[in-house]
């Protein structure tokens, strides 16, 4: 008899193991039309209401331990995520529910904290918090707090961004260094030292991703590498597009000390995550133009154009590659297993 499967921490990776049971389980399940679209907002048409207008909705968990953690803490976590999943779809992010699992014996000073820090982000992003809940869990259930975030934002006419959009020739660019969040979770989580303070990236990028948006007018898509790291997103939208996606090591931005952190601890700073940096693919002829504009608002001075979309090696099978300083190329998968559990 085939012994019963569960899940496994693997399964909330961002990685391949994420993406079987998301296919195989959510999509087989309920899948429709507008969720099989596979980006990270749901773009919901409102043509009954008003010819042309559209609605970008999202829904995130956060379940990240520790709860607080060099430069953010869950609170800041929790609003960011949801609002750059709302401004991927190039809208503007309104309003946000938010849902609370406390567990028992919570310090009301600790829950103070996290409440303080996500009006603050919500002020930074300029989206307002409108409804919410929260339960309740016996001691040890919970590890202090888990908390949903929704949120909503209108979508200008005529604005349609996605994965599908992606042609060979578009050129691949990052808002700035990679792995900052993934290294100051496990620095703290582990009580690792470095010469440097590492910390959290979380920022809100809809105000970043406007700036591109009014810069240029063949943006294709947007993503926020988090779970899985650049590497999940890029594998996500080669699978969306069916095109090959090259990137240059060089070309990178990683900061020195994430770097040698990531050596020291065996991980490959792609598939670290990340929670205040974008993955933007536009059509060639702008890319200089989006990369001025990221580089215009604080959130992107450290953005870099890193690579481009190819015509497939393999029809049937997209791939995702590194060229090295040294010129050889590797195929950059998706993460296999959990590198990093409870990241965001």
């Amino acid at each position: 008899m085939k012994k019963e499967q569960t899940v496994l921490l693997a399964h909330g990776s961002g990685g391949v193991m994420m993406k079987e049971i998301i296919d195989d389980l959510f999509y087989e399940g309920y899948g429709s039309d507008i969720l099989l679209q596979g980006d990270d907002a749901a773009k919901l048409s409102l043509d009954h209401i008003k010819p042309g207008s559209s609605l970008s909705f999202s829904t995130d968990s956060f379940v990240v331990s520790p709860i607080s953690f060099p430069g953010a803490d869950i609170g800041r976590l929790a609003i960011c995520g949801t609002v750059n999943d709302v401004a991927t779809a190039g809208a503007t992010p309104l309003y946000l529910s938010c849902g609370f699992i406390l567990e028992e014996g919570l310090a009301i000073s600790e829950l103070k904290e996290v409440i303080a820090s996500m009006a603050k982000a919500a002020k930074e992003a300029g989206v307002k918090i409108v409804t919410g809940d929260t339960k309740v869990v016996e001691r040890g259930k919970a590890d202090k707090l888990f908390i949903n975030t929704s949120g909503i934002g209108i979508i200008e006419p005529g604005r349609n961004l996605s994965g599908h959009n992606i042609k060979a020739g578009d050129k691949v660019l990052v808002s700035g260094t990679l792995g900052d969040h993934g290294i100051a979770i496990i620095s703290c989580r582990e009580e690792l030292s470095f010469s440097t303070t590492i910390t959290s990236d979380a920022a809100p990028l809809n105000h970043l991703i406007a700036d591109v948006l009014k810069s240029c007018s063949k943006v294709k898509a947007f993503r926020d590498p988090t779970r899985g790291g650049l590497a999940s997103t890029l594998n996500e939208f080669a699978d969306q597009c069916g095109q090959d996606i090259k990137i240059y090591e060089e070309k990178v931005p990683v900061k020195d000390e994430v770097r040698a952190a990531c050596d020291m601890l065996g991980y490959d700073v792609y598939q670290v995550a990340n929670e205040g940096k974008m993955v933007c693919i536009v059509d060639a002829e702008e890319a200089e133009a989006a990369l001025e504009a990221m580089r215009a608002n604080p959130l992107g001075k450290d953005a870099a154009i890193i690579g481009e979309v190819c015509t497939p090696r393999k029809a049937d099978h997209p791939l995702v590659s590194v060229v090295t300083p040294f010129g050889s190329e590797r195929v950059l998968d998706m993460l296999v297993g959990e590198q990093l559990p409870r990241i965001c």
